[in-house]
Formats: C-alpha cells, structure tokens, sequence
C-alpha cells in the first residue's frame, strides 16, 4: 500500500512539473515577443501562389513586443514542387516600415527617413541563413519565432530565412545536386525584383552557414549569375527578368562559412594526403588494399596540386616527392605547415598572457614526443611536420572514399543522386585509380572490385541532361575560381568573404578551407578574412567571441558608409 501511495504522488508531481516546465515555455515565449498580432503565427501557414511574384504589402504581420513586421510562406518562384521548402520568410525592423492595420494583417510601405543602428531600410544588410548540414534540405519557416533572428535584427540587418531542396529531402523525385543552391538563387532573385518594396540594400545581401550550409554558402558566393543555373531556375519559374525586361542577379555581397565542407571533386584526395597517410588501422591497414589506394589518393592529390597553381605573395604553391611520406615536401606543404602554426600562436596569443603558461600549455601537447617547440623569447612555437601534427590532433575519422564511400555510404553520395539512383559515386579521380590500378589492389585478399560502379554511376545523367560531373562542378566553388578549371571567371564572385574552420575536425582536410582562402586571394578577391581555429572541431570556429556577434561586426564592417 505504501508503495503505491508512493507511486501515485510521483505520477502527481511528474503531472505539475510538466504543467510547469509548459508555462513556463508559453511564459518565456511572451516574453521574448514570439508572439504578438500575427495572421501568420500557427504552422497552417498561408502560403502565396506564387503566380504573381509580386510581394504582397498587406499581408505583414507584427510581433508589437519586440517591434519586427514579417512574412510567412513567401513562394518565390512561379514553377516549384514544394511550398514547404520553396517559399521564404523575412523579418523587417519595425522603424523600416510604415504600416496600417487591416484586421489581423498589416499594410505597409517602406520609411526610407528612420534609422536602426547605422543603417535605414534602403542600406541595410540583409542576411540569409543556410542552414543544410550535409547538403541537406531546408524548410521554410511555417511558425513566427523572434529568438533566431533577433541579434540580426538588433543589428539593424533584415532577416531573410529561405527554404530549399537538397538531398533528396524535400522533393518527389530525389534529386540532390544542384536543386539546394538552384532553390536559395531563386529566393535571391526574388528579394531583388521586389527590392523597391523589401526592406534591405540589394547589393548587401549575405549568406552564411556551417559545415554543408558553408559549402552551399560558398557556392552561391561564388557561383554569382553563372549560366550553368539558367536551365534549372528556368525550371522551377525562378525571376529571371524584372518588369522593365533587365536581367536580375542572383550574385551575394558576402559569404560567412564555417567548416565548409566543399570542393568535393578532390576532397578524398585531400583527405588522405592531409590526414589518411599517416594512419594505419581499419581501412587503413597495412593488410588492407584500400590501404594502398589512400597511398594512391594521396598521390593523386599532389599531381592535382601542382596543376592548380594556387599562389602565395606571387609563388606558386606546389608539392614535391620526398622518402617520410607522400609528396611531404614544397612550397605547398610549407605553406599548410605555416597555417596550422600560426593557428597555434594565435591560440597562445589569446588564451595566455605568461610565457611560462604558453610553455606548459606546449608542454601538454607534446607529452612524451617532442613535435611542437616554443621559443619563449618570441613567444611562438614550431611544429615538427604535418604528420606529427595530425597524429596528435586530427583524427582520420573517415574511411578511404572519405566523400565518395566506396559503398555509397556518405551523405555526398546521396548528393549527387536522381530518379532511381537516389545515391551515386562522384569522384572521376578515384573511379581511374580503381580501373587502373585493378591489378595491384586485387593482390589483397579482401579486395573487393568497384571500379564498374563508379564508371556508371558517373555516367547518369539528370532530368535536366547533365551528368554527375557537370552537376559536381556546379557544386565546386573552386571551379568559378581557378583557371584550372573550365568554369574560371564565368560567375560574379561575392567580393566579401569571412571563413572560419576547427583545426581538429575529422571531418574534412585543412587544405579545403586553406585552398578556398588562397583561391580567391589569387582571383583578386580583396577581403578574404580566414582563420584556421586551434583546439576547434567541427563547430561554428571562431577564436574569440561568439560565432553570430563576429559574424554582425564582420558584415558591419563591410556595411556602413
């Protein structure tokens, strides 16, 4: 009896804790002005029909709480598939509109006089999240909610959250690539053929994001106008012209990126010279023949290096053969030796101010080795090599085909997808090396023979016509970059870039984020901010501060006239 009297009252106190932990949330909610007047604030969102792309000034909604008009279920573009992906939000400062109540709804016009912070609604920045980890899909915004946009709109930015498609999510037909960046293009072209009625400069518009968002971020960054998109935004009824006939851009001012994981073309190549060579457990093994093909990737990656010609203060960056280890020599491979050192000074510079505190934080790197030294006359250390570095804090987390899986097992695959074949190999490179090199891998007892699978799967096509390689291209920031590359100088590139990455992910190489930095350096891009960050992972990396309050003053100091 005792124990069920027991058992009653923690049923009772689990019910008024619930009932607590609820309001508490709904009391939160209020407060932080998630509520307010609003036509659009339950998930039965009123979507446009998209017929006429014309925004609608009297369907603003108000949250009086924290003074922000918006919009929900926003179609932008006359042809989509899916309202739930392919539609938009935006939120307004409210001392950028001038606004009339009609019912529940608000009629508005833009007050080009008042000012938030520096800016008036005809100058300020507009910022669009890409939130697609793994190239995944992004729904749009069905529920009004201040919290994500409020820094953004304290700043005095307008906040534009777009949905898009992406990797085989969020449409019928489950094709991946290009459709997620096709998506956020066409979100672009919207906000600027209605740029006389949406609040926000035009040619401030910035896109940031983490990891897959990053890539994509990247991609639009520099993928600006470019005609590979026409056939795909012409698909789905993307603006392409405004009223008076003149072309509208789908170009950005501004890229934030952290940890993109990008430039898939060679990213298994890099993945095994950065990091794979230097481990030899699972698919690494010495029993392995994968084993042999990371030593071949590794290979393939300096011959891919050396024709880039990516440069630093006007010298050509290459790598050279050497006997301790795959092509760990050169201009290129001192270079990416002085990035991760200087990622370690910064880190010593930031967290320290006593030389001896530096050298016991050395110290605790080094344990028994000895692969970092730190002169404490000049307060910096150096590294031994590469190797050294990665053994000790870059794990190869990733089997060989890091990207491409040989078993088309990573999210990449599924990008690259279509009708039927909703996961495709990708990677031209690895698809020679395994038809090549046949004869020595099959010397292995656990040799498994794939070459035939990504020879085919390489082959198929969209239902636009275009093949995988064509559509990895699309996908490649480097090919609008690189005179390597078919596609150089074919796009606008975003003149603004801030990229941010952990130096201790095991998710991608270092040289993704260094070769993008470089790049675009070497394309005439002036501002191009890159950090390497120590002792971060796979995150939103920044050395000091948070990643959105850096992401603001980066945009302000970019912004303000």
């Amino acid at each position: 009896m005792r124990k069920r009297n027991k058992l009653v009252i923690a049923i009772v106190l689990a019910v008024v804790a619930a009932i607590v932990v609820i309001a508490d949330i709904v009391i939160v909610g209020i407060k932080k002005g998630d509520g307010g007047k609003s036509g659009n604030s339950s998930s039965e969102v009123v979507y446009s029909d998209g017929s006429d792309l014309h925004i609608n000034m009297s369907n603003w909604s108000y949250d009086a709480g924290n003074d922000v008009y918006y919009q929900l279920g926003i179609v932008y573009a006359s042809k989509i598939e899916t309202k739930a992906y392919e539609s938009l939000g935006i939120y307004v400062p409210g001392d950028y509109m001038d606004c009339t109540e009609n019912e529940s709804l608000y009629k508005c016009s833009l007050n080009t006089e008042k000012k938030v912070g520096n800016y008036t609604s005809v100058t300020a920045p507009i910022v669009m999240p890409i939130n697609t980890a793994g190239y995944s899909a992004q729904k749009a915004p069905t529920i009004y909610s201040y919290k994500s946009a409020s820094s953004y709109l304290n700043a005095g930015f307008v906040y534009v959250y777009a949905g898009a498609r992406g990797r085989n999510e969020g449409n019928s037909y489950n094709e991946g690539a290009p459709y997620g960046v096709v998506d956020f293009k066409a979100a672009i072209r919207y906000l600027r053929y209605n740029a006389e009625n949406i609040a926000g400069a035009e040619d401030r518009i910035y896109v940031f994001g983490h990891s897959g968002g990053g890539a994509q971020a990247s991609i639009i960054g520099a993928s600006g106008d470019s005609e590979l998109y026409t056939p795909y935004l012409e698909s789905i009824g993307a603006v392409m012209k405004d009223d008076d006939g003149d072309t509208i851009s789908d170009a950005v001012a501004g890229v934030m990126a952290w940890c993109p994981i990008t430039a898939l073309d060679y990213a298994n190549e890099a993945y095994e010279w950065n990091m794979g060579q230097y481990f030899s457990t699972k698919t690494r093994a010495d029993s392995t023949w994968t084993s042999a093909l990371s030593d071949d990737l590794a290979q393939a990656y300096a011959g891919y290096i050396n024709q880039l010609g990516l440069k630093n203060d006007g010298v050509t960056l290459s790598l050279a053969a050497s006997n301790d280890g795959i092509y760990v020599a050169g201009s290129y491979y001192d270079y990416v030796l002085d990035v991760i050192e200087e990622s370690l000074n910064h880190y010593l510079a930031d967290n320290y101010t006593s030389t001896t505190d530096m050298q016991s934080y050395v110290d605790s790197l080094n344990g028994d080795t000895q692969w970092v030294s730190f002169d404490a006359a000049a307060r910096t250390v150096k590294i031994s090599s590469i190797g050294e570095f990665v053994k000790h804090q870059k794990n190869a987390s990733k089997s060989v085909g890091a990207f491409d899986d040989l078993n088309r097992g990573q999210a990449e695959n599924k990008v690259f997808g279509v009708t039927g074949n909703t996961t495709l190999h990708f990677d031209t490179t690895m698809s020679d090396l395994l038809k090549n090199n046949a004869s020595k891998y099959s010397a292995f007892s656990d040799y498994k023979d794939y070459a035939s699978e990504y020879e085919s799967d390489i082959a198929v096509k969209d239902t636009m016509g275009k093949t995988v390689t064509e559509r990895l291209n699309m996908y490649n920031p480097m090919y609008y970059l690189s005179s390597y590359y078919d596609g150089y100088q074919s796009a606008t590139v975003a003149k603004n870039w801030r990229i941010r990455t952990g130096i201790t992910q095991g998710d991608t190489a270092n040289t993704v984020e260094i070769n993008l930095a470089l790049a675009l350096k070497n394309y005439g891009i002036d501002n191009v901010d890159f950090e390497t960050v120590w002792a971060k992972g796979h995150t939103e990396a920044e050395r000091t501060g948070t990643a959105s309050d850096n992401f603001i003053e980066w945009v302000n100091n970019n912004s303000m006239e």
